[in-house]
This record gives C-alpha cells, structure tokens and sequence, in this order.
C-alpha cells in the first residue's frame, strides 16, 4: 500500500468537512412543522418532538391548514413586537415561510380560537 492513498482519503475527509462548514455557516435554515386542525387542534414540531425551546435564529414553518375555520398565527408575547398570519380563515393547504425568531416568549394559536387552540415556547 503506498503513502498516496491514506493521504488522498484525508484529502477527500478534509474537503467534505470544509464544504459542510461552508453550507452551515452560509446559515442554514432550520424547518418547522405546523399543523391546524381538521378538528379543534393546533402544534408545532421540530424533527416530530413539540416545540417548546428554541436558539434566535432563521426557522422555515410548513404550515399545514387543514380546515377553513381556522389558521395559524404566530406572535412574539414578550421580548418585541411580532404577529404574523401563516396562514388564513378560510383558506386550507400548505404554506412554508422564514421567520427570524428573537429572544422571548412566543405563541402560535388559531385566531378565530385563540382560548383553546394554543401553545408557547421560548427563544434563548
């Protein structure tokens, strides 16, 4: 075995890590899933676990409506200013957006249901 192919193979692992450092630090965008209704039901996941701490940074909701009486709202309580309709009354289907999401308390709910269809979770 000669000297070149060990050094290639470290070649080849070190390029790989420099272009995955590249794609991460070019701000990556971590995904969401939001899902309201068919029946009195709202959540917000990430990687199939809800959603109760995140890191202040870029997410992309996938919203999925599946009923025309509600929508989700997603709103900074504490710590700014933001409220933002993901999605609408009566409109069903899919919807994906980039929100930047700041230190505090946030909460998405359904507008037309707000009392029981709720739930927070907190920007560090």
């Amino acid at each position: 075995m000669s000297r070149r192919t060990p050094m290639a193979a470290l070649a080849a692992i070190a390029a790989a890590l420099l272009v995955a450092g590249v794609a991460q630090s070019q701000g990556s965008v971590t995904k969401l899933k939001g899902t309201v209704g068919p029946g009195f039901t709202i959540k917000l996941t990430k990687g199939g676990k809800k959603v109760s701490s995140l890191k202040a940074g870029k997410y992309s909701f996938a919203i999925t409506d599946k009923s025309s009486i509600h929508d989700f709202t997603l709103e900074q309580e504490k710590g700014g200013k933001f409220e933002k309709h993901l999605t609408s009354v009566p409109s069903t289907g899919s919807k994906t957006m980039t929100v930047s999401l700041k230190k505090g308390k946030w909460k998405y709910y359904c507008s037309a249901h707000e009392d029981t269809m709720n739930g927070f979770f907190t920007v560090k």
